[in-house]
This record gives structure tokens, C-alpha cells and sequence, in this order.
């Protein structure tokens, strides 16, 4: 007998997940479907956020950074770590009972929340049915009254490099080295690169970088992303822009790379390991039958408006295979929003505010406009600028690097955008956010007491410079 539910999410990543939990809690049928097992071929919620993308790469970083700055900075702080040894199978171990737990997790609220958990492969058929192939290609036929797409993204592989066993490795085999090799190429310097770069080159190793762009974090407000690229040179990662991959040849375990540098003449280099990491893409294939009514462009993502909506009546799609940033917060608000959407509540999204962070150290945080977009629109804007240097509770914590950017409109003072590299950038980015959600003015951040002494004062006093009134810096109006 074929099951009905109100609801049917196909996906049960950071928006399906939340998504679904949301629809149970507003008292709708719900069932969730993911096809993803571990080796005992159990369910693994969570998609790729939770099992290999942001947990477990955040877990080695703060490993990995922990260990850097023992080597590093300790002894500064009058502590003495002679002899200190690195036990990678340990540090996975850590990484690995964390995505456990958090996963773990996710079982325990769909069981609250009475969201069906269903394993297996789902198709989307003609009248919003639902096919779905167990692991042992057994069939089943689920409908609903509503459903949800979200079925997430996947690393993009690119010809040059073809994966090959664990030498050649996209972000998800860069997460399981079982030792730290002596030399590591990164093909792209977006975020998952400088990421995984950052990790194995605190552990030990010899990161290159290879960009094709001529410039640095181009999504980044300029002034900071040079900021971020000195910093990122002076621990240890060779960044080299302008630079094009030809081909890769492994050779006894090692990998050999032909590339193009900037002046155009070819160059060849010889790694241990090389992370493939140019970005994502949407994964559709398979999950939409020619009956269903919903088609992919050529990039693979599902058309939707503002409210998430297809062109098919109450067939929804979220997070990475819509348009807008492959961003675990945004794929779980959609699924928020389109929770109460078929509840017929009126939610709403605000876009332009989706906050976005690099989790290197320091950390490189943003939300709003940067002074690249703010000057293509015509924008009349003021400037702001605080650095950690003149931060109290910075140079206490020896987490001094980098600065904060208030960007606000001339004519009304308020905050169109905030920007950091430095310590805590995200936590303190999102006070930007909460801000500018109210339409905070700079003013107003510059008329709210900061508790001393705080990271947090960096962010006011960038606000008061944003109108010339800072008092531990000089103040410098930029425009």
C-alpha cells in the first residue's frame, strides 16, 4: 500500500534535516529520505556539512591550530613545549566522534519531532510521487501533498586531475590523510582550499596553492582580502594567483603537476598529495524523473523564486541546488521558510544578509556590501576601519592580526556592510548582521556600550571611525 505524508523531504543535509524537523514541529506528516550509509550500511544524516564538509573540517582545524600554536606561540606565554609530538590518528578519531555525535543527533530529533526517517535512493515522479530504491534495490512508492528538494551539492572534479585512490583527493579525501605528508598542493584559493590548506600546513606540511583568478578572495571586500593574503603568506602558504593546472601524473605514490604560472610559461612540481578543491555543484542527477515537470539549466540547479518555489505546485527545492551561496545557514533557513510556506504562514528571507566565512586562523568573515559593489551601484559610502593591533583583549589573547570594516551610506549613516579578518571575524561579523537585520546606523553601534575588555570593541570602534569619532585609533575617514 503506498504511504502518504503531508510532506516528503528529499535530502536530510542542513536544509532537509531542518526542514523536515520544522514541519513535524508544525504538525504536518513528515517523512525524510537519505540514501547516504556508513560501512554497516546505517543511515547517515546530516549530508555533507555534518559527515564531510563544515564539522569535520572544523574539528582539524581547531586540532590542527591548536598544535601550530603550541609550536609556534607558547613560549611567549612563558609555557614551554619541548618534545611536542602529533598523533594524527587520535586527531581523526576526535574528528570522527564528533560528526558521530552530531549525527547521532539528528536521529534522536527526528524522533522527537516524529519525522520518519526513510533510507534509500528518491526519484521525483509525475503528481508529487515519490520512488524509493533500498540498498537492496528493493522499491517502494511514497506521495505527498507537499515536497521538498534538497538534495545538496558535491565536489567538482576537474580533467587535469583526476581523482586517484587517497593521492589525488577532493575536500572529502583530504579530511582522511593517515599521516602528514612533507609537501601538499591546493587547486583553488576559495574557501575549501584555504581551509584544508590551512589545516595540513599547521600540521607540517609545504602547502602550494594554485588560483586561476589574478586576484585574492575576488568575493571579499578588497582591503581585507589583502590583508588575509599577507597573513596567510606569513604562516607558510604559497599562494600562487594567476596560475592554470594542465595535467597530473602520479608516479610511485607522488604526484607530478604540469601548470602554467602567470607570465604563461609552464612550470612542473612534484606533491605528496594534491586537494582538488574548485568548488561544488549542484547534485540533481537522478533525482528528478522526465514525468516529474522539473528541469536543471546547464549547471545543474533547479529554478525557484524567492520563496523557494518550483514551477511545479507545491514542489519546493533548497540549499545548494538553488541559486545563491552553497552555505549550510542558508540551505537551513530555506528549509525553515519553506516549512511555514506550506503551513500558509508569511515568512520571509532576507537575502542580501546571508553572513559568509573562511574558518582559517585568523578567521575572514562578511556580511553586505563590500566597496567594490558598493561603488559599481553608485553608492555614496563612509568607512570605518578598527585593527586588532589596538584591540585590548586582542593583544592579551597574542590574537592580534588583522581588522574590522564598518561601510556605511553617506547620506543616511546606515550599515550597508561589515567586514573582518581576525579573531572570532564570524561572531563578530553576526553582531554586524543582527545590526543591520534592525537597520542599525553606524551611529547606533557607536551609541551601544561594549563591554571592556572584549573582541566586541573592535566592531564599535569601527563604527565610531566610520564618522570620524574613534578614540584608540587615529581616525582616518576613507572614501
Amino acid at each position: 500500500m503506498e504511504q502518504k505524508f503531508d510532506v516528503i523531504v528529499i535530502g536530510s543535509g542542513p536544509g532537509g534535516y531542518v526542514c523536515a524537523i520544522k514541519c513535524a514541529q508544525l504538525g504536518l506528516k513528515t517523512a525524510c529520505i537519505e540514501k547516504w550509509v556508513d560501512d554497516k550500511k546505517n543511515t547517515k544524516l546530516g549530508g555533507t556539512c555534518l559527515n564531510v564538509g563544515c564539522i569535520p573540517s572544523k574539528a582539524l582545524l581547531e586540532s590542527s591550530h591548536k598544535f601550530y600554536d603550541a609550536q609556534k606561540h607558547f613560549s611567549r606565554h612563558g609555557i614551554m613545549s619541548k618534545g611536542l609530538s602529533l598523533d594524527i590518528s587520535a586527531m581523526m578519531q576526535r574528528k570522527n566522534s564528533v560528526v558521530s555525535q552530531l549525527t547521532s543527533g539528528i536521529t534522536g530529533l527526528f524522533k522527537a519531532n516524529g519525522v520518519t526517517s526513510i533510507a534509500g535512493t528518491a526519484r521525483l515522479l509525475a503528481d508529487k510521487q515519490v520512488e524509493v530504491t533500498t540498498h537492496d534495490n528493493k522499491t517502494t512508492l511514497l506521495s505527498a501533498t507537499n515536497v521538498v528538494l534538497a538534495t545538496g551539492s558535491v565536489p567538482i572534479d576537474i580533467p587535469p586531475t583526476p581523482l586517484q585512490d587517497d593521492i589525488i583527493v577532493n575536500s572529502t579525501g583530504a579530511l582522511e590523510f593517515n599521516n602528514v605528508p612533507e609537501k601538499v598542493g591546493v587547486i583553488g584559493a576559495g574557501v575549501i582550499g584555504l581551509e584544508l590548506g590551512s589545516v595540513w600546513c599547521r600540521l607540517g606540511s609545504k602547502v602550494t596553492v594554485f588560483e586561476a583568478l589574478d586576484s585574492f578572495l575576488p568575493m571579499v571586500d578588497q582591503q581585507i582580502a589583502k590583508e588575509t593574503l599577507k597573513i596567510f603568506t606569513k604562516q607558510g602558504l604559497d599562494i600562487k594567483l594567476s596560475t592554470k593546472v594542465t595535467g597530473s601524473t602520479v608516479k610511485k605514490k607522488k604526484v607530478h603537476l604540469e601548470y602554467q604560472d602567470s607570465s604563461g610559461k609552464l612550470q612542473k612540481e612534484v606533491f605528496d598529495k594534491l586537494i582538488v578543491a574548485v568548488g561544488r555543484k549542484p547534485f540533481t542527477g537522478n533525482v528528478l524523473d522526465a514525468s516529474c515537470g522539473i528541469t536543471t539549466d546547464d549547471r545543474g540547479f533547479i529554478a525557484v523564486n524567492d520563496k523557494c518555489e518550483t514551477k511545479v505546485a507545491n514542489v519546493y527545492a533548497i540549499g545548494d541546488v538553488v541559486r545563491g551561496p552553497m552555505l549550510a545557514h542558508k540551505a537551513s533557513e530555506e528549509g525553515i521558510m519553506v516549512a511555514e510556506l506550506i503551513c500558509n504562514q508569511k515568512p520571509e528571507m532576507n537575502y542580501d544578509l546571508i553572513p559568509s566565512v573562511v574558518y582559517t586562523h585568523p578567521e575572514v568573515a562578511w556580511v553586505g556590501m563590500n566597496e567594490q559593489q558598493a561603488k559599481a551601484k553608485g553608492i555614496d559610502y563612509k568607512v570605518g576601519v578598527f585593527p586588532f593591533a589596538a584591540c585590548g583583549r586582542a593583544l592579551a589573547a597574542d590574537d592580534s592580526e588583522g581588522m574590522i570594516k564598518v561601510i556605511a551610506d553617506s547620506n543616511t549613516d546606515r550599515i550597508i556592510g561589515v567586514h573582518c579578518v581576525g579573531p572570532s571575524a564570524a561572531e563578530l561579523v553576526q553582531q554586524g548582521v543582527i545590526g543591520m537585520e534592525f537597520v542599525a546606523s553606524a551611529e547606533d553601534i557607536a551609541l551601544t556600550i561594549f563591554a571592556h575588555p572584549t573582541l566586541s570593541e573592535a566592531l564599535h570602534e569601527a563604527a565610531l571611525a566610520v564618522n570620524g569619532g574613534a578614540i584608540h585609533t587615529i581616525n582616518r575617514k576613507k572614501k
